[in-house]
């Protein structure tokens, strides 16, 4: 293949020449910067949150030391699958401490990351939302016992529309979230030199930090003509509080949807003057 044609060929993916900042956390920030890099895109590695383990791991031991009695476990996050399963080997247990326990997932991706061990979720539903997973359970929950391992914070629909049936619920922190900035004033100068074209959003986190790691900046000035892309609707009102609204959302809330949501919308705007 000549040059040419293989600058043509580079050119005329969807993304080329476009510039996309990544929120994620440095340890997610993988595949979906290989994704929009396999669309064009020069990607910014901008990561405002770090996976951390929690404060304490008590809850989670006293939670493992008693797994048999649980009926069901609710994963709500790929995250919450790997550090639950890794302190639960850490203990010296394994994935049969689990049989004879349903199993939830709430997305592909969370149910992805307990087959990749081997752990096929008995309920996975359509929409991936926490009030999805209570539509598809009972509406008398009495006697019914959920753990449901996820991050320190997290919203309370899940517990609390599962309490309001009659189950008992055990809320156990497997990792948390902590704010990381080391890209702020890098990522600051390229939107006030309006060389970013989108900024994404993977999580409401990545909203708070994104924000709080550019303090005193007018934000709704910044990002003026930056199409800003969230993984779904939760993350989407979290930006809304804040003042900016999410031009470009996935039908389905998993990373490769929202690649392809930003490489098959943002092709067709304008791309700012450089």
């Amino acid at each position: 293949m000549r040059l040419r044609d293989q600058l043509r060929w580079f050119e005329e993916k969807p993304l080329c020449g476009r510039r996309i900042v990544v929120t994620r956390a440095r340890e997610q920030q993988g595949e979906f910067a290989e994704l929009l890099e396999d669309y064009g895109a020069e990607v910014i590695e901008c990561p405002t949150i770090a996976l951390r383990g929690p404060d304490e791991w008590g809850a989670v031991d006293h939670a493992l030391e008693r797994i048999a009695s649980f009926h069901w476990v609710i994963f709500t996050s790929a995250n919450g699958v790997r550090c639950f399963l890794k302190r639960l080997q850490e203990g010296g247990g394994d994935l049969r401490a689990l049989h004879g326990i349903r199993v939830a997932a709430i997305g592909p991706a969370t149910a992805a990351a307990l087959q990749e061990v081997g752990l096929h979720p008995d309920l996975v539903p359509d929409e991936y939302r926490a009030e999805a997973i209570l539509e598809a359970l009972d509406r008398d929950l009495s006697g019914m016992r959920f753990l449901i391992p996820r991050a320190a914070e997290a919203r309370e629909v899940l517990p609390a529309g599962l309490r309001e049936r009659g189950a008992q619920v055990e809320v156990v922190p497997v990792y948390r979230t902590v704010p990381v900035a080391d890209q702020a004033d890098a990522v600051l100068d390229l939107l006030r030199a309006g060389q970013i074209d989108a900024v994404t959003f993977t999580s409401s986190s990545t909203v708070v930090n994104f924000v709080e790691m550019l303090p005193g900046q007018d934000l709704a000035a910044l990002l003026k003509d930056v199409t800003i892309a969230c993984i779904g609707p939760i993350t989407a009102e979290t930006a809304a509080r804040y003042g900016f609204a999410a031009h470009i959302m996935p039908t389905a809330f998993t990373i490769p949807a929202l690649a392809e949501a930003v490489a098959t919308q943002l092709r067709f705007l304008r791309p700012p003057p450089r």
